[in-house]
């Protein structure tokens, strides 16, 4: 094909198609994965793999999708070069084997074999079957339902080695649905992955990021393939250190993990003398086998900004569920401005719960519960992402709220782009963020809509926090 590899790509692409004795792919369990910094050239490594191996292999099955659409466009239009080459060429069929109608963009080869594309962000990939080869560019932007709609294609996978899957991506902004490649990452880094082929190309964690040396160990193109004006180019037009250190360097969040709210945020929103003193809400959340609850306030500061944090009073947090509504019954009793309790009725909780007049009481009391309908809660999630990476939300820095926190995926909406937390791949109980999550959702709400919750025991002291 007239292609050359230099000596990483070479030796990427020769193990990513290692096979065991008995001719399967090696990494046939648990993919291909590539954390690799922009400008190293992933596109024509994989894209010219891919070419090859359809050439070699008649009837093979590849499907190629990014998140974007345009990224998904600009790949297809790099391989359609690719495959007019003219030592490529008398592998195509008549008409050159490129469709692009009826929004398809495929590439077919005289033996049968395809290589399609689409977008996940479009659904594409959904209903698909027999696929051999998948890809996931943009693997930093993969959300769990996104593979559970595409890797059971490769289920019946008909090419002789096996199926493959690759995951290849840049490391995850904090906002991006990026749990799927994260956790792929921890369980390489875990030393446990005796089925996963991973790779990660980065600079040094701790590296002076304009230390040219670092970046030519993130970026092995560097600079015989990728000049200097091209990374100076990158640098001045992504001026922002943390993007920089993710988009050009390859450098992960060391303690971001699978989850979604990165550590440094998270410790910068710390302020052990914050303290709610208006629009005060509590959050309820169990976990899913009723062996843990929680309660979390929030509510905003006198400087306007907000708070939220879990009420980690020796009796209001331990196993079990049975000091749950007393609890309850006693914080609403003692304090007045407590404007609602909010819960996720769809959740585990509801069986703590009880409909009187088409309103939610705890069983067994007078404590009104205000529901969350699905929309809110996706909104709150992203609420409570946005408010620590932006600062405008604090916390007092509770070792079982930060755990909890640090620890919480997500789970998408369906096809909503929204998300809640996940208890999927969370290593700990994360019913903390969850309740404090609920808890801002209550204290931000409009007036009109808050639902006090019914108090006893009057005259008794206010509970401050």
């Amino acid at each position: 094909m007239s292609v050359q590899f230099d000596t990483w790509q070479d030796g990427a692409a020769t193990v990513a198609l290692g096979c065991r004795e008995d001719g399967k792919f090696a990494a046939t369990v648990g993919g291909v994965v590539w954390s690799i910094p922009r400008q190293v050239g992933k596109t024509y490594t994989v894209g010219n793999l891919l070419i090859a191996l359809a050439i070699e292999l008649p009837g093979l099955r590849v499907v190629w999708t990014s998140h974007h659409g345009r990224t998904t466009t600009n790949t297809f239009r790099s391989m359609q070069g690719m495959v007019k080459r003219k030592q490529v060429r008398p592998f195509m069929p008549p008409g050159g084997g490129v469709r692009t109608a009826n929004g398809e963009q495929e590439i077919r080869f005289a033996n049968s074999s395809i290589i399609m594309f689409g977008a996940r962000e479009h659904g594409f990939g959904r209903g698909m079957d027999a696929v051999d080869i998948l890809v996931f560019d943009e693997a930093q932007i993969l959300d769990i339902k996104a593979l559970e709609d595409m890797v059971p294609a490769t289920n019946q996978a008909r090419n002789p080695h096996g199926g493959l899957i690759f995951f290849i991506g840049t490391p995850p902004r904090p906002v991006d649905n990026g749990e799927a490649f994260a956790s792929k990452r921890e369980r390489a880094l875990s030393g446990e992955a005796g089925d996963m082929f991973y790779v990660e190309m980065a600079a040094d964690p701790d590296a002076d990021i304009d230390d040219r040396e670092q970046w030519a160990r993130a970026n092995p193109s560097f600079p015989r393939r990728t000049p200097v004006e091209s990374m100076l180019r990158m640098r001045e037009n992504i001026p922002d250190d943390d993007s920089w250190r993710r988009e050009a360097l390859g450098i992960w969040n060391p303690k971001l993990g699978a989850g979604v709210l990165p550590a440094p945020s998270w410790q910068d929103c710390e302020d052990t003398e914050s303290v709610a003193v208006d629009r005060i809400a509590l959050g309820v959340e169990v976990g899913p086998d009723l062996a843990w609850a929680s309660v979390a306030i929030a509510g905003q500061r006198a400087d306007e900004g907000w708070h939220f944090e879990l009420d980690d009073d020796q009796h209001t947090r331990g196993r079990g569920t049975a000091w749950l509504v007393p609890h309850l019954q006693y914080l609403t009793a003692n304090n007045p401005k407590i404007r609602s309790v909010v819960v996720d009725v769809a959740g585990p909780v509801a069986a703590l719960l009880e409909k009187r007049n088409d309103r939610y009481f705890f069983k067994g009391s007078n404590i009104q519960a205000t529901p969350v309908k699905v929309a809110e809660l996706g909104a709150g999630c992203a609420n409570v992402l946005d408010g620590i990476v932006t600062g405008w939300l604090h916390h007092i820095g509770q070792p079982q709220f930060t755990a909890a926190a640090l620890a919480a995926g997500k789970r998408a909406l369906g096809d909503t782009g929204m998300w809640v937390w996940s208890r999927k791949l969370a290593d700990s109980d994360i019913t903390p963020i969850q309740a404090a999550t609920l808890a801002l959702i209550g204290a931000r709400a409009q007036s009109q809509n808050v639902r006090k919750p019914t108090r006893t025991g009057r005259g008794r002291r206010v509970v401050t926090w």
